[in-house]
C-alpha cells in the first residue's frame, strides 16, 4: 500500500459558527479560530477541515450557499480566510474545506434566475418535474421532513430538494452545471487549499426515471434513497472530477457518503480507480437507530459495532482507505453515546472511545470539543434548540400527536445540537466563547469541561488526544499495520491487533461500566513488549495473558 501524507495525518473539524467568537456577535468567525491555531498545533493536528464559511441565508446553518465564492459577513472576509490558510500553512498544518455541489441555496443566483422561466440558461442546472394528479412528481421524502419537492409559481411545476426546500438539488446529467463546479472548485485549489470534505458527494446521481418510494402504512411520504443514494452515474462523475480537478492537485478528499456499503468504499476509495481517498460511512452512527430512522432510539451492542468497523478495516486492507470518526457537526457527543458521560466515567471512557478509534487502520478526525470529553446536552424547551432537522421533527411528531416529552428525549439522544452547542474555553461566561449572546446557547457544563482546566491537568483528556496523536507520528504499524480483530464474541472487550513485519499493536478497550477479564489468544506470540498508551495506572512489566480490566480501561501495547 502507497505510502500518502494524508494516511499519515489526524484531522481536526472546526464548526465555525460555534468554536470561537472574536467580536462578541455570538456567532463564531474565522479571526476566532485563528486566535486558537497554537491550541490546535499543540494537540499535534495535522489538517483542519473547516465546515462552510460561504455565503448563506443560513437555513441549514451554511450547507445553503448563496455564493461559492464569498465569505459569509458573520465569519469575516475573504481577507480573513487568507490569512488563516496562510497561518496554518505557517504552522505546517493544512486545511480542507466543505464542498457542498449536491444542492445550492434558494437564494444562489443560478437558481433564482432558474425558477423565472422554463428559458432561462440556468434552468437545467437544477432538477424540475411536473406534478402528477395533482400532487408532487414522487412520494419520496426530503431529509427535513415533507416532500422533497417544492411547487414552482411562475413556471408551474415542482423542484427536486433532498434537504430543506431553501436547498434545491442540482442537476449534475447537465455538462454545464458540472463544468461550473469544476471551474469553482480549481479557484479555491488555486488559492492554496488542501482538499475537500464533499457533502453527501454519493446523492449527485439521481435514477432519471424519478420512480415511486414504497411508503410505510399511515405514512405521506417514503424514503427515495434507492433512486438517489450511489445512484447509476456516481462513479462516472467522480471519476471525471478527479479528472478535471483533483488529479492536478496534491490534496486530501474525503467523501460523505450516508448508505454506502464496505464493498461500495472499495470503489470509491480504490487507488487505481481515481476517485476520492477515502469516505465517511454511517454504519456505526447508525447503530442506535430503530426501523423508523434516526429519531426511533434503540440500544446498541458492542458485538455489532465490532462487527461495522471490521468489516469496513477487512474491505478496504489491500484497497482503498478508511476515514475514523466517532464525531461530527451532525452527531451526538461519542462519549455520551457509546461511553458514560457521568462524573466518574466521562474522561476514563472518552479516553477508552478514543484508544479504541486512533489505533485502527484510516485517519482518525477529531470534532471540536471531543478532545475535552464534551458531552450532550438537554435544554429543557423546544425553543433553545436552533437546528432544522430538529425542529421540523418535533413539530411534525407533535402534531401527529406524539408526547412532547418523549420526543425530547429522542432530541437529548441524537439531535444535532448535540454537537454544535459553543466551544467551551475557559469558566467564565458562555465558556470564553463569547461575551456576547450565543447563537446557541453553551452546554451548562462548562464550568467543570474546559480547554484552560484540561490544559492545566497533565492526566486530562487533551493530553490523551496529544499522546495518541503523537504516537502516530512515531509508529508506522499505527498508520500501515493490518487488522485483525480477536474476541469478536466478547460483549463487553473491543480487542484488536495490528500487524506490520515483526512487530504487533496489541490494543484492548473494555466498553463497561464493570470488571473484565480480558485473555490473551493463544495464537499470539511475542519476546518483548512495551505499553504505548492506557488510561490508567499500569505496571509496566504485568503479565498480559491475563489482565483484569477496570470499568472502561484501554491499553496499547507494542509486541516484538
Amino acid at each position: 500500500m502507497s505510502r500518502k501524507w494524508w494516511k499519515e495525518s489526524v484531522v481536526y473539524q472546526i464548526y465555525p459558527r460555534s468554536f470561537n467568537d472574536s467580536n462578541d456577535d455570538g456567532v463564531g468567525d474565522i479571526p476566532g479560530i485563528i486566535e486558537k491555531l497554537d491550541y490546535l498545533k499543540e494537540l499535534g493536528i495535522d489538517v483542519i477541515w473547516l465546515s462552510p464559511v460561504y455565503d448563506s441565508p443560513n437555513d441549514d446553518n451554511g450547507y445553503d450557499i448563496r455564493d461559492y465564492k464569498k465569505v459569509l459577513g458573520e465569519f469575516g472576509t475573504m481577507e480573513d480566510l487568507e490569512t488563516l490558510l496562510d497561518e496554518v500553512h505557517n504552522r505546517d498544518m493544512k486545511l480542507i474545506m466543505d464542498l457542498v455541489v449536491n444542492h445550492t441555496s434558494d437564494e444562489h443566483q443560478w437558481f433564482k434566475e432558474a425558477k423565472q422561466s422554463k428559458d432561462s440558461p440556468y434552468r437545467d442546472y437544477y432538477i424540475w418535474r411536473s406534478g402528477k394528479e395533482g400532487k408532487e412528481p414522487t412520494n419520496w421524502e426530503s431529509a427535513f421532513s415533507g416532500s422533497a419537492w417544492e411547487y414552482n409559481e411562475a413556471t408551474g411545476d415542482y423542484y427536486l430538494h433532498l434537504f430543506s426546500k431553501k436547498q434545491p438539488d442540482l442537476n449534475w446529467e447537465n455538462p454545464d452545471l458540472r463544468a461550473e463546479i469544476y471551474d469553482m472548485m480549481r479557484w479555491w485549489l488555486d488559492r492554496g487549499i488542501d482538499g475537500f470534505r464533499m457533502d453527501v458527494i454519493n446523492f449527485i446521481s439521481k435514477d432519471q426515471s424519478y420512480p415511486d418510494a414504497e411508503v410505510e402504512e399511515g405514512k405521506q411520504y417514503g424514503s427515495g434513497a434507492p433512486y438517489f443514494m450511489n445512484g447509476p452515474k456516481i462513479h462516472d462523475y467522480l471519476q471525471e472530477m478527479n479528472e478535471q480537478v483533483l488529479s492536478g492537485y496534491d490534496v486530501m478528499t474525503v467523501g460523505e457518503m450516508p448508505g454506502v456499503t464496505p464493498e461500495e468504499g472499495a470503489l470509491y476509495t480504490g487507488e487505481d480507480r481515481d476517485e476520492l481517498n477515502m469516505v465517511f460511512n454511517f454504519d456505526h452512527v447508525d447503530l442506535d437507530s430503530g426501523p423508523g430512522g434516526k429519531w426511533d432510539v434503540k440500544s446498541w451492542s458492542l458485538v455489532e459495532l465490532k462487527e461495522i468497523f471490521t468489516r469496513w478495516q477487512n474491505q478496504l486492507a489491500e484497497d482503498g482507505w478508511n476515514s475514523l470518526y466517532w464525531n461530527n457537526h451532525d452527531q451526538p457527543r461519542v462519549v455520551s453515546r457509546f461511553g458514560n458521560d457521568s462524573e466518574e466515567y466521562r474522561e476514563l471512557s472518552a479516553k477508552m472511545l478514543a484508544t479504541t478509534l486512533h489505533m485502527l487502520k484510516g485517519t482518525p478526525y477529531i470534532y471540536q470539543g471531543e478532545e475535552l470529553g464534551m458531552t450532550n446536552v438537554k435544554f429543557s424547551n423546544i425553543d433553545e434548540y436552533r437546528d432544522i432537522e430538529t425542529l421540523n421533527m418535533y413539530k411534525e411528531k407533535v402534531e401527529q400527536g406524539a408526547d412532547p416529552d418523549e420526543v425530547m428525549e429522542a432530541i437529548y439522544i441524537k439531535g444535532r445540537d448535540n454537537a454544535r452547542t459553543p466551544m467551551q474555553w475557559d469558566a467564565s461566561e458562555n465558556g470564553g466563547f463569547t461575551k456576547g449572546e450565543p447563537w446557541l446557547a453553551v452546554n451548562p457544563n462548562f464550568e467543570k469541561i474546559n480547554a484552560e482546566q484540561e490544559l492545566q491537568n497533565p492526566a486530562s483528556v487533551f493530553y490523551y488526544y496529544q499522546k495518541l496523536i503523537q504516537l502516530r507520528k512515531e509508529y508506522d504499524i499505527i498508520v500501515y499495520g493490518d487488522y485483525d480483530l480477536i474476541l469478536g464474541d466478547h460483549k463487553d472487550i473491543y480487542a484488536y491487533t495490528r500487524t506490520l513485519g515483526d512487530e504487533k499493536l496489541l490494543v484492548m478497550s473494555n466498553f463497561s461500566g464493570e470488571k473484565v477479564e480480558f485473555e490473551l489468544p493463544e495464537n499470539i506470540h511475542y519476546q518483548n513488549k512495551k505499553l504505548l498508551i492506557s488510561n490508567y495506572d499500569v505496571e509496566e512489566n504485568e503479565d498480559i495473558s491475563s489482565v483484569p480490566l477496570k470499568q472502561y480501561e484501554t491499553r496499547c501495547y507494542l509486541l516484538k
